[in-house]
């Protein structure tokens, strides 16, 4: 067995405080590896984030230009933590949510080629400064990624994860607000093979940065959740919707031949108005879910090819080449 590369990432964006107590707390071994590095992605942080980071020995920065967003940052730490070399690529929060002695068993089911994707899920239920409102949230969304997704992901949400570098690479993030939900509806949908594993959560630190609120937060993961759905799945997406409103232009069709035949109907010309409306906006959403199919159909093609280009052979380091702490701007 040829010796393999795990990097731990961790996206930050004005994390300074809390940045230390995390990485403090990062193994630099873990069983099936040769070799740990830590990765922080500076998400254009004003404040001393990358300071901390280099001061804790942080062997890759990797510095955004301008604040980018949590998925933006996510998405690049894993094209450089690929870059480097990485086999295996763990992520984490900085605010020291997860517990890092968990690690390994985020990796053990990718080293045993039982996974490509490995999602810790946290004990909701249990978790103190979870509202209760919360928690039901946070199980009706895992539920629908699930379903989503054909998985059988416990904790959607949960932003500790493992990648298989193979899987770094075929995943792409389109999103802005969050990569959690996305990423798993992807991997599903490419027909690989994710899992979850129980992991340990530490007392929270700070309040989260993503959930502003909730409602805000429901929103912007059903937005999520919709647009990976027509992403991958338009054709069904659209079909159903054109099948609704054809659906209903055709019952009220149906309502004013009714009327009609009862003698009732000069006053109900709307609804044949409405109808023929809601019949021709059935078809024309059909239509565009022929489109998107065949569009989507040459995303995954080109998608194919990207795949087999980056499945090339990369060349292994020499086994005199010292270890060096990289930067990327």
């Amino acid at each position: 067995m040829s010796a393999k590369t795990l990097i731990i990432q961790i996206p930050c964006y004005n994390e300074a405080p809390t940045l230390g107590i995390t990485l403090a707390a990062l193994p630099r071994s873990v069983p099936g590896f040769a070799r740990v590095d830590w990765m922080v992605i500076d998400d254009g942080s004003p404040d001393g984030t990358v300071e901390v980071a280099r001061a804790a020995g942080v062997d890759h920065i990797v510095r955004l230009g301008r604040n980018q967003g949590l998925a933006r940052a996510f998405a690049a730490g894993l094209e450089a933590a690929a870059h480097a070399g990485a086999d295996v690529i763990v992520n984490t929060d900085a605010d020291n949510q997860y517990c890092a002695d968990d690690i390994p068993k985020l990796t053990a089911p990718i080293l045993a080629g039982e996974a490509d994707l490995v999602i810790g899920a946290r004990p909701i239920a249990t978790t103190a400064h979870f509202s209760r409102t919360k928690k039901a949230l946070q199980l009706l969304g895992s539920m629908v990624v699930r379903m989503a997704s054909r998985t059988t992901v416990v904790d959607a949400p949960s932003g500790f994860r493992a990648l298989s570098r193979e899987a770094a690479l075929r995943l792409q993030v389109h999103g802005e607000y969050t990569y959690t939900l996305e990423t798993i509806i992807a991997a599903g949908r490419k027909n690989m093979a994710v899992t979850s594993v129980p992991i340990r959560t530490n007392p929270d630190l700070r309040p989260s940065r993503l959930v502003r609120s909730l409602p805000d937060y429901v929103f912007r993961s059903a937005v999520t959740i919709l647009r990976s759905f027509a992403t991958y799945k338009p054709l069904r997406l659209f079909a159903g919707i054109g099948l609704l409103l054809c659906a209903a232009g055709g019952a009220l069709g149906l309502r004013y031949l009714w009327l009609a035949q009862i003698g009732e109907g000069a006053g109900h010309v709307q609804s044949v108005i409405l109808g023929a409306l809601l019949l021709g906006m059935g078809v024309l959403t059909g239509l565009i879910g022929i489109v998107a199919d065949l569009i989507a159909v040459n995303r995954r093609l080109l998608e194919k090819l990207l795949d087999l280009q980056q499945a090339a052979p990369r060349a292994e380091p020499a086994a005199t080449s010292p270890r060096r702490k990289s930067s990327a701007a």
